[in-house]
């Protein structure tokens, strides 16, 4: 390793960023280190064998144009979150934003560290400002999966998106109206997303 600074750097952003996907570049211009999009790529690689971070690839057919893309940043456990924002317990749950990221990246664990473990592939996927938080892969069914940190009903132009261009076998949304977010977290996440 060549810029442990860098890395360290890295894990701090991906950290402060999790649940939302930043392109190499912007991670480079936040970073302010002389350093290339490979060398990220490749720290986030080392990062998420070590069970602390990962990029999600956005779901596409073509694995080229999977790893091309920019990745979503997912912490592999919350705390990493929790521990670095700076925010005391109270106030992270009034953040309404910061909540609604924690959830997300709750939810993000839960199936990475499934995906750590070969039951299943996680990706996100986005079309223009159509977004659906997770997709995931076993085997040969899909699931969609839409994270609400809100009680509110909403829409989901996203998932409507995804269904038309993806066909997913299954669509789930958590939190909010759907599945709550302690059931989903209690149960393997081949509960959720087995055919």
């Amino acid at each position: 390793m060549d810029k442990p600074a860098l890395l360290r750097r890295l894990f701090e952003l991906g950290c402060a960023y999790s649940g939302q996907i930043l392109s190499y570049t912007k991670m480079l211009g936040q970073l302010q280190d002389v350093g290339n999009t490979t060398t990220l790529a490749h720290y986030l690689d080392l990062l998420a064998g070590a069970g602390m971070l990962t990029g999600l690839q956005k779901y596409a057919g073509a694995a080229m144009r999977r790893r091309s893309s920019s990745p979503k940043l997912q912490v592999f456990n919350t705390a990493l979150m929790t521990a670095g924002s700076g925010l005391t317990l109270v106030e992270n749950r009034t953040d309404s934003e910061f909540r609604g990221r924690l959830v997300e990246s709750a939810v993000g664990a839960h199936l990475a560290n499934a995906a750590d473990t070969g039951s299943c592939e996680v990706f996100y996927w986005r079309s223009r400002n159509r977004e659906v938080d997770f997709v995931v892969r076993a085997g040969r069914a899909v699931t969609a999966i839409e994270v609400k940190s809100g009680r509110a009903r909403q829409t989901l132009p996203g998932m409507a998106a995804n269904v038309d261009a993806f066909r997913p076998t299954r669509e789930l949304s958590v939190g909010g109206d759907g599945i709550a977010v302690d059931e989903f977290l209690s149960k393997p996440v081949e509960h959720w997303v087995g055919s």
